[in-house]
């Protein structure tokens, strides 16, 4: 949690994508050929994967509602989903490996989504003052950091939604499909693992997975009551945006977002929003992943 945090985002990304991928694929890797060459018993992998799929459900849900800051909680928003992603590998099905496949590119996609957007509303919190001294914690404006890690705090997006509201949509576009909230491509990955799950006949992992969705969902509205429904404390600071550009002194409505950061945040957002009229692509690539692997 503390790497999440005290790291620059745009490295987080990094750590929060690329690394999971990689893992994610070895142990796909390990759990199909063992379980396909050496005759492994398979209960030996099962109760060790359905330990780690209920504890991380558990843990990440629970301790995400305790966090303020915002790395932190999608670092344990991140620990409740590898718990889906257990339970897929855990089932070794064949329709769970597709359910495993298409969770993990859905859920690096929208991570990517998530941190590109964190850091671009850091980047406008850069130009902005805030009025009061002390946040809802108590914590000192020094948490601000302004070369790598701008927003910090949950708190600091205060009414963002009035600073920049197309930037704030695309923000609670990609929370809900966090907590699975339908027809978001979220809900459609959940959904595929929790009914291999059922299918399966784990019946009591799903009954947690689908509880633990439900109290994961607080912590993510608490973002957008920050967002939507409390007034903003931030004032433009005139000399930050006047040292863009000196010959001209950009207003409020002139702070953009790059165009091609614009592009990459329109197209997953969109693509995570229309989901269900795209689905069949997404569904086939999964599927073929799959028929590749176990027909190797």
């Amino acid at each position: 949690m503390d790497v999440y945090d005290s790291i620059p985002t745009i490295v987080t990304i990094f750590v929060a994508i690329v690394a999971k991928i990689s893992i994610f694929i070895f142990l796909l890797g390990l759990v199909f050929y063992t379980n396909l060459y050496l005759n492994y018993n398979n209960n030996n992998w099962s109760i060790i994967l359905l330990i780690s799929s209920i504890f991380s459900l558990i843990v990440g849900t629970f301790l995400g509602i305790t966090q303020f800051r915002i790395k932190k909680l999608l670092a344990y928003s991140t620990i409740s989903h590898v718990g889906f992603l257990l339970l897929a590998l855990n089932i070794s099905n064949i329709e769970s490996i597709q359910a495993f496949v298409f969770y993990l590119i859905q859920y690096s996609f929208t991570s990517l989504n998530a941190f590109i957007i964190i850091l671009i509303m850091g980047l406008f919190l850069f130009y902005y003052n805030i009025n009061n001294k002390y946040d809802n914690n108590n914590n000192n404006n020094s948490l601000f950091d302004e070369i790598y890690s701008p927003l910090q705090l949950i708190s600091q997006l205060k009414g963002f939604f009035f600073i920049n509201p197309l930037l704030s949509l695309s923000f609670v576009v990609t929370i809900f499909s966090f907590v699975g909230i339908p027809p978001l491509m979220g809900f459609f990955a959940k959904q595929m693992v929790l009914s291999a799950a059922i299918n399966s006949s784990f019946i009591f992992i799903t009954f947690i997975a689908i509880i633990t969705s439900v109290i994961g969902g607080v912590y993510y509205l608490n973002i957008i009551k920050e967002i939507f429904f409390k007034n903003s404390d931030y004032n433009i600071n005139i000399f930050k945006v006047y040292s863009l550009k000196k010959d001209h002194i950009y207003t409020y409505t002139s702070l953009y977002i790059p165009s091609p950061i614009t592009f990459t945040i329109s197209i997953i957002t969109l693509t995570i929003l229309l989901f269900i009229f795209i689905n069949k692509e997404w569904l086939s690539m999964g599927t073929i992943l799959v028929q590749i692997l176990y027909n190797y």
